[in-house]
């Protein structure tokens, strides 16, 4: 028993010792732990094999295995082929900053891995040949389309935040610019009160003006880049506005107007669109179900009268 309560009041102390240093020294080890994250320990070198360790294993070993298989199929892809690549991996916001070239090795893999697979499990499925060859001939192409799928959903994805946040992006110039800012101020202003595709590209923007890229340059890039048609009659807008002096803020509320104009017109075309989508799944699913509630007693009691 006297054990137990020198172990309970050691418990104690030892826990009341923690907490006070953690309320009076709390607040110091954060700040020393946010500062080791963001400057990083001055005083211990490190080592090239950590550094490279500490890089993430697609960067160690994925991204350089494709890149080396690119450089085998260099004469092989045309260039238009790989500009038409090119320009996809761009709309989609160029993911995993992949080359062309490097995506055509992933589609070659898919596309072997999937037929591979379908005629291994064709063999476990003990089928005959002739449906292992036609499974394996159709994962082929399944895979060779997965990667395309996939940046077309994403380029589609980020079109439409582009379009749903525009007109609230242009109101945000607008009010900037008549508040005495600059465009490029402006600008920054977005990039710092919004997330998303549109903050991103205004920052890279941003950036290249400061690395000397003229500013009707970057915003074209930005415009091609995206590929929507509403940022580009607004980057052409601002572009002509710039060019003949005409006030910035004026065109930014005309654009701001036409956007918000567009955005409920194009709510309003899919809430139009909405019965016509749904008569599909009203015929096949529910109007079957209310015919059987509806008719089925009568059909039973048809039967039962001409049955006797």
């Amino acid at each position: 028993m006297i054990y137990l309560s020198l172990l309970g009041v050691f418990g104690v102390v030892l826990t009341g010792t923690i907490t006070s240093y953690r309320l009076i020294f709390g607040e110091r080890i954060k700040m020393a732990e946010r500062v080791d994250q963001v400057v990083g320990n001055q005083n211990e070198p490190v080592s090239a094999r950590e550094e490279e360790l500490s890089a993430p294993l697609y960067q160690r070993a994925i991204k350089p295995f494709l890149a080396q298989l690119a450089g085998l199929l260099t004469r092989f892809v045309p260039a238009a082929r790989e500009a038409s690549l090119a320009q996809k991996m761009t709309e989609a916001g160029n993911p995993g900053n992949l080359a062309p070239r490097e995506l055509l090795v992933i589609k070659y893999l898919l596309a072997a891995g999937a037929g591979t697979l379908l005629w291994l499990l064709a063999g476990l499925a003990n089928t005959s040949t002739a449906q292992g060859i036609l499974l394996a001939a159709a994962g082929i192409p399944l895979g060779w389309i997965m990667p395309d799928i996939w940046l077309k959903s994403r380029a589609q994805r980020r079109k439409d935040e582009v379009e749903k946040n525009l007109p609230d992006v242009l109101d945000l110039l607008t009010v900037s610019v008549e508040a005495g800012l600059g465009f490029d101020g402006a600008l920054m202003k977005v990039v710092e009160k919004f997330k998303g595709v549109l903050a991103d590209e205004f920052l890279q923007v941003l950036q290249e003006a400061k690395m000397g890229k003229p500013r009707q340059e970057a915003l074209r890039d930005m415009a091609d880049r995206i590929a929507v048609d509403d940022l580009s009659n607004f980057v052409g807008s601002i572009i002509l506005a710039d060019k003949l002096g005409i006030s910035m803020g004026n065109v930014l509320r005309l654009q701001s107007e036409q956007m918000r104009q567009k955005r409920r017109q194009r709510a309003e075309e899919k809430a139009m669109k909405a019965p016509v989508k749904m008569l599909l799944p009203m015929v096949m699913f529910i109007f079957p179900a209310i015919f059987i509630v509806l008719l089925g007693p009568a059909v039973i009691n048809i039967i039962k009268a001409f049955a006797q």
